[in-house]
């Protein structure tokens, strides 16, 4: 029979992968562990109604829809995809945290510190690092309207990312009230906002010259381009990014906001103990989930090519959408994929692992010559050893190989005699 291969943009996990990958993760609940944050579990899918908000920018265009079952679908299949669709899989963890916490907040303390850990799927174009199945890594802080959520959160994350070894990080700062000044600024109406958010997203990869070609060609008003392009000019050339952007805005920037992301940075840069951990104003930051309200984040590694490996913000109007009251709600993402796949590409090695050893009996061994073998590593898999115990095969060679590449140390064994000698 023929076996195909898995779907694409998803993919199986070989046992040396899943080795590094789950003493990551239990390097990651322990750290924010101690950070006071609890371990919740949301459903893979949610009601369509509830990933279509408008909240998820681009990614609402990559959901993987179900559709209706049974009696439901046949009456439905006369109409539009809307009537056929009722649910979906989940594109990020965030979403359906404002769920759970909306049906759940009389159970939950305020503040909520939420750490989840889980698949999401995206109907994205796979290509190296992004796939359609993936995991990620969300914590959250729900309840606290102040920016020590912001700090904490930073802090926490860049905590992990130093105890698992990632080093030369940059963190970048934003806030999405001040994006908004900008456009309020450069005379983009309001009901553009969105559309063009989306373009200064991609600064990144198609540069001022390019953002400037999209805009023309989306049909806003030269006047506008022309001078977002100036205020960006002016603002590139500016000593500090931030009391410009505090000064050149202050007509259409809320109160304070410069101000607070200049807190932010000054307290995250007194708590870090990564010396080569860098704080920055970026100015061109945008993220581009819909729900974000405030300061925006986001973590770039030198060791991992300067790719984004986390990024979050502040959501103050989502679980107000489920509940009708505004809960202030602000989190951090981590992408597990992009930072395994660094890892791996860069020789990780899991630190203070114990050494593996596989024991390789011989093919004349019986049941209970066998039975004893077990019973003889007991004492040693109590104190923490890792003992493979496997039969000889026929080509030993080949075995030994496959066995030494997932970093097994291979011995053959003659008799239970044989341990002391092989396990010390």
């Amino acid at each position: 029979m023929f076996v195909k291969q898995t779907v694409k943009g998803m993919r199986d996990i070989l046992p040396a992968e899943n080795e590094i990958r789950e003493y990551l993760l239990g390097l990651l609940k322990s750290t924010y562990r101690s950070f006071g944050y609890s371990l919740i579990e949301t459903p893979c899918m949610e009601h369509i109604e509830n990933l279509t908000g408008r909240q998820g920018g681009e990614n609402e265009k990559l959901i993987f829809k179900i559709l209706k079952r049974g009696e439901k679908l046949d009456s439905a299949l006369s109409g539009s995809e809307s009537d056929l669709v009722d649910s979906g899989m989940r594109y990020d963890l965030t979403v359906p945290l404002a769920r759970y916490y909306a049906n759940n907040a009389g159970s939950l303390p305020l503040p909520f510190k939420a750490m989840q850990i889980g698949p999401v799927w995206r109907a994205d174009r796979p290509q190296k690092g992004r796939f359609r199945q993936f995991t990620q890594c969300d914590i959250d802080i729900l309840g606290e309207p102040g920016c020590t959520a912001e700090i904490e959160l930073i802090h926490a994350t860049t905590t992990f990312l130093d105890r698992a070894g990632v080093r030369g990080c940059t963190v970048l700062l934003n806030d999405r009230r001040l994006l908004k000044a900008v456009m309020d600024f450069c005379g983009f109406p309001e009901e553009s906002h969105g559309e063009v958010l989306i373009i200064l997203d991609k600064f990144d990869k198609i540069g001022a010259e390019g953002v400037k070609k999209e805009l023309t060609e989306s049909g806003y008003a030269p006047q506008a381009i022309e001078r977002y392009e100036e205020f960006s000019r002016r603002l590139s050339e500016s000593a500090d990014p931030l009391s410009f952007c505090g000064r050149e805005l202050a007509e259409f920037l809320p109160a304070g906001t410069a101000e607070n992301l200049n807190t932010i940075i000054s307290a995250v840069k007194e708590l870090t103990s990564a010396a080569d951990t860098k704080f920055v104003f970026d100015p061109t930051l945008v993220r581009g989930m819909g729900y974000y309200t405030g300061t925006i984040f986001e973590i770039r590694a030198e060791s991992f090519k300067g790719i984004s490996i986390a990024g979050g913000g502040r959501y103050d109007k989502m679980i107000g959408k489920y509940t009708g009251n505004d809960v202030c709600a602000c989190g951090f993402s981590i992408g597990f994929e992009r930072m395994i796949g660094a890892l791996i590409e860069g020789g990780f090695e899991i630190p203070g692992l114990g050494k593996k050893v596989a024991l390789l009996y011989r093919r004349s061994f019986t049941v209970a010559d066998v039975a004893a073998l077990q019973k003889a590593c007991a004492p040693c898999r109590a104190a923490g050893r890792n003992i493979l115990i496997q039969q000889m095969n026929k080509n030993l060679g080949f075995q030994k190989k496959q066995l030494a590449d997932q970093g097994w140390e291979v011995a053959e064994v003659g008799s239970v005699e044989d341990l002391p000698g092989i396990l010390g």
